[in-house]
Order: structure tokens, then C-alpha cells, then sequence
């Protein structure tokens, strides 16, 4: 699944991992983690099991101990940190153990407000950090739930300080400008099946047989995990994106430890569908975000002169992507850096108008708002290529890929001439997943209320047009999860990530169910958010600030 935020390139363009080196802690225990590797998959995943449930009672007794964040996590006070150790293999409880960095801010008690207990949040990707999630309690449309719950964010295993997992080291990272292929001929098709392969190859060397410890199930046991250590005996989560997978794996394993759960932009969780059918279902998807640009970008002709039709608009980009092709902008923007970059206006509306800006003072001849907006951080490139690996592991290790580079060519050609706009940068983002080098993948997790224990009430979110998880996906998770499933469906809106102050009257339904449990009936809409208001090409006015931490998937 794709997911772009904050400029983190997770596309075609070499599928940007950048280099974290894994830590000892992690490579070491090859042996070990080798001992259970062929064990049947049933039979392994029982061990897993097992072992999940001895260290979550252990985490119980002794709890997480929260003090200053380290000076590297940025985090402010009133944000708390604390490491949670865990097992690299919970076939192996005691066996060799990584640590996963957790964050707090306490409920505030505000306005009288009875604690609830501690609510956590994943972001989704997978390879996104949670950890500045705490600091949203002094955001409006978090502040009574931040009365009432400690806020509780965490890096998962692979990510960030949490065992961090790198795919390439410092010298193969690539460097802008990058020059990419809208309609990939055959020579640029083997060029990336190439560099796929590569990437593959790079993650066993750098992880060993830790590898295939990046699954969704052993992100779920962490969790597991984590609660106990919060000293929950029930869990209280928002998920977004993958989250809202993520969240579901565990209420359909764990019905009895769920309090209450939020799905924000839900990934479709038919198991047939993760994740290649996921990834391939993206794609129209995305290009619809990408006409929805367009048509906004046309209404506003007067204030950025693209055109009046979103075909104007299409051609105005295309010029610039010529150009760019050419003469990069400020040497450090090809197409590739364009794509990343405008691939946001179909995750986020909000960035609508300093990309619609851009385009503008490009082609009226200064390409500095370009630059800026386009270019690579150097400064996030370690992240980037962290996200890009733990991404990229988990999504292979959890299922089945086709092995044959045939049916990856037939399906992405057939679909990239109704939806060129994303198509082939998705296949190739995911391409190592077809060379994936741990040979037992996992069967993707069940989802679904099918123990004797019922699942308690939960609540969907999700935006009628959103490209990244599009909507089926919602209505597919809420008929899995059953009839105490609430759907919020922001209708006529797509913007990635629905709640946290994008919607109002998203927010409101969300702020209920977090603080009664009551939702408003099994399926609700709101209207969707306003439009964005175009920005002046003199660079004076802003765009609002994104809602969320912006959702990885």
C-alpha cells in the first residue's frame, strides 16, 4: 500500500530506502531466529502465540517507566518516553529482545474530565512513527479526548530508534534529480526489475534471518504487548491507513482485550487482497485524486493561469514535467522528485494550493517554489529509507506475491491505461516483493468476529474519495467486523485521513465514541470538509495546516 506523508518518497523512484543500519541487537541472533524458521507455519504461529501472551503478562507486573524523552525523538515536554522490550522472536520469549521507544502525555484532567485510560495511535505505512502523536493533545479537536486518555504513541519494530531496519547503506542511497518514465519501455521495465531484485538482495544482507520478523502479526503481539505494559487490561486505539489493518488483526485476534477502536482511512482486509490486489486497487483510485486536483486547480484559473479544464491543468503539469526531464529545476527536481511531490495533491487537499502555486511560477519562469516543495530532504533521507524498508519487509513477508515478472507486466500495463498517473511508480515501489528472499510467506491474518467473543462497538472513518484506501475497503472491514461496526463516511471528499480537524462533523463523532462508546448508527454521513482556498503566487497566504499527523498506509 502506498503512502506518501510528509515527503517521504515511498514511490517508483528507486523505492528510496535510504540507510539505518541495524543494530546488533537485531543481526546477532541469526542463529537463533534461523532455529524456528521451519517450523510448520501453523505450528509456528501457535508458538508465536504463546509466547506473546507469557512476555504481555510479564509487561503487565512490571509496566512501562516513563521519563525525559531522549534529545533525539524532538519531542517537547510535556511528552514522555519509555522503552518497551519485546522479542525479536516471540517463538523464542526468551530469546534476544529489541526495544521499542514509547511516547506519553498523560490526560490533562481538563474541565473535570474522568480518565479512560491510556489511547494509542499508529500512524499506519508501515514504517511510520507514532511517537509525536502525544503532542495532538493541545490541538481543539483533540483536546477533550486528551482530558480524558493518556495519549500514547510508539515507533513499530523496524522503525525509527525501535530496532531500526535500512535495506541499503549510506553509499547506495540516490540522489536528485531522478529521472523517471511516465510509459516505461521494455529497457527501463528490466532497469527497475533489476534494481528490485537489488533492493531484495540488500535487506537480507542487512537483517539476516531477523528478516522475516517484520510482519503485521508481530507488529499486533507488540501491541499486545505494549497495552499490557500501559497496564490496560483492555485497549483503546486509532489507527490510520495500515493502522486500521493493524487494529483489525488485533480485535479479531483479541475480542476480549478490546475497549474501543477507531479505523481512520481503511485498507481493505479481505485476504485476497493483501496485498498485491491492495496495491493494484490504488491506482484508480489515485488518479481520480489526481482529477479532483486538476478540476480545482481549473476553477481557480484566475489566480494561477493552468487552464480552465482539468485537461488544461494535465497539460500545464506536462510542460513542466518536460522541462524538468530537461533541465532540472534548481538541479535537484527531475520527474521523478515531480511525481513524489504531486503525488501528495491525491493523498492531501490541503497541499493543493502551494502545488497549484508551483506549477505556476514555474512556467512563469521561476522554479524556486518547486525546488522547495519538490526537493529531497537530505536531512529526511535516513527516514525515508527507514520507512521505505520496514514498508517494504512487512508487506512481503505477509503474503503470497506473484514470482513471475509476466504477471506484474500484464496486470500494470492493462491498468495503467485507464489510471497512468500512479501505476507503474506503485509496481515498482513493490517490485522486491516478487524476489523476496524469505521463502515461507505468511497467509494474510483473518479478520473478522469468528470467536465466541464478540467484538465490541468500533468506529470506521473514512472519505468517500480517497485514492490511498479507497472506500470499498471500508464497507469490506465494517462487514468483517459485524454489526456493532459504526461507518462515518465523509461523502464527496477524499483527503487521506479523515478525523483530528479536517471534518468538524467527523471529529464530533469520533470525540463521542472515544468518550461514551455510543456511535450514531450503524452508517452516518457528513458533508465533506471545504475546498481549500487558493493561495496568492506572492507566497503571502498559507494553505491550512494538515489535520493528523499525516497517515502513512
Amino acid at each position: 500500500m502506498r503512502r506518501t506523508p510528509t515527503g517521504l518518497v515511498r514511490h517508483g523512484l528507486a523505492a528510496a530506502a535510504l540507510a539505518v543500519a541495524l543494530p546488533l541487537s537485531v543481526c546477532a541472533p541469526a542463529r537463533a531466529a534461523a532455529a524456528t524458521a521451519e517450523a510448520p507455519a501453523d505450528a509456528r504461529t501457535a508458538a508465536e502465540d504463546a509466547g506473546a501472551e507469557l512476555v504481555a503478562r510479564r509487561a503487565a507486573a512490571t509496566r512501562l517507566r516513563f521519563g525525559p524523552c531522549p534529545a533525539v525523538e524532538g519531542l517537547p515536554r510535556p511528552v514522555e518516553c519509555a522503552a518497551l522490550p519485546v522479542p525479536l522472536d516471540y517463538a523464542l520469549p526468551g530469546g534476544p529482545r529489541i526495544s521499542l521507544t514509547v511516547s506519553r502525555v498523560p490526560a490533562t484532567g481538563r474541565g473535570d474530565a474522568v480518565r479512560q485510560g491510556a489511547l494509542v495511535y499508529n500512524p499506519g505505512g508501515p514504517g511510520a512513527s507514532g511517537m509525536s502523536f502525544p503532542l495532538l493533545g493541545g490541538r481543539p479537536a483533540w483536546s477533550r479526548i486528551a482530558a480524558a486518555y493518556d495519549l500514547v504513541g510508539y515507533a513499530p519494530r523496524g522503525v525509527g530508534r525501535s530496532a531500526p531496519l535500512s535495506c541499503q547503506g549510506p553509499g547506495e542511497l540516490p540522489h536528485g534529480p531522478t529521472q523517471v518514465q511516465a510509459v516505461p519501455s521494455a529497457a527501463y521495465k528490466r532497469e527497475r526489475l533489476d534494481a528490485a531484485r537489488a533492493y531484495a538482495r540488500g535487506c537480507a544482507r542487512r537483517a539476516g534471518a531477523a528478516l522475516r520478523q517484520f510482519t503485521t502479526l508481530n507488529n499486533v503481539r507488540d501491541l499486545h504487548v505494549l497495552r499490557a505494559a500501559l497496564g490496560e487490561r483492555r485497549l483503546s486505539f486509532v489507527g490510520a491507513s495500515y493502522g486500521t489493518y493493524l487494529g483489525a488483526v488485533y480485535a479479531s485476534r483479541h475480542p476480549e482485550h478490546v475497549r474501543r477502536m477507531v479505523f481512520d482511512s481503511a485498507v481493505d482486509p479481505d485476504p485476497r487482497r493483501i496485498w498485491y490486489l491492495d496495491n493494484l486497487g490504488q491506482a484508480p483510485g489515485f488518479e481520480r485524486r489526481w482529477a479532483d486536483f486538476r478540476a480545482w486547480a481549473a476553477r481557480h484559473d484566475a489566480v494561477y493561469g493552468l487552464g480552465t479544464t482539468p485537461e488544461a491543468v494535465r497539460a500545464s503539469y506536462e510542460r513542466v514535467r518536460a522541462a524538468v526531464a530537461r533541465d532540472p529545476a534548481g538541479g535537484v527536481v527531475g520527474t521523478g522528485e515531480l511525481h513524489a511531490a504531486y503525488l501528495q495533491t491525491a493523498y492531501y487537499d490541503d497541499v493543493w494550493p502551494e502545488r497549484a502555486a508551483a506549477l505556476a511560477a514555474f512556467l512563469r519562469g521561476d522554479p524556486a517554489p518547486l525546488t522547495r516543495q519538490a526537493a529531497r530532504d537530505p536531512q529526511r533521507a535516513a527516514e525515508a529509507a527507514n520507512a521505505t524498508a520496514v514498508y517494504t519487509a512487512v508487506l512481503c513477508n505477509d503474503a503470497p506475491w506473484p514470482a513471475d515478472w509476466e504477471t506484474w507486466d500484464r496486470d500494470n500495463t492493462a491498468l495503467a491505461r485507464r489510471a497512468p498517473f500512479e501505476t507503474w511508480a506503485n509496481a515498482f515501489l513493490n517490485l522486491p516483493c516478487a524476489s523476496w528472499p524469505v521463502p515461507a510467506r505468511q497467509r494474510p491474518a483473518e479478520v473478522g468476529a469468528a470467536g465466541p467473543v464478540p467484538l465490541p462497538r468500533t468506529l470506521i472513518v473514512a472519505a468517500e474519495r480517497d485514492g490511498a484506501t479507497p472506500y470499498p475497503g471500508a464497507l469490506e472491514l465494517q462487514r468483517r467486523l459485524g454489526g456493532r461496526a459504526a461507518l462515518v463516511t465523509e461523502v464527496g471528499a477524499g483527503a487521506h485521513g479523515v478525523a483530528g480537524g479536517r471534518n468538524a462533523c467527523v471529529d464530533r463523532q469520533v470525540e463521542r465514541y472515544l468518550l461514551t462508546g455510543a456511535t450514531a448508527g450503524w452508517r452516518t454521513t457528513c458533508a465533506p470538509h471545504p475546498e481549500p482556498a487558493p493561495v496568492s503566487l506572492d507566497g503571502r497566504a498559507a494553505s491550512a495546516p494538515r489535520a493528523l499527523l499525516p497517515p502513512v498506509v
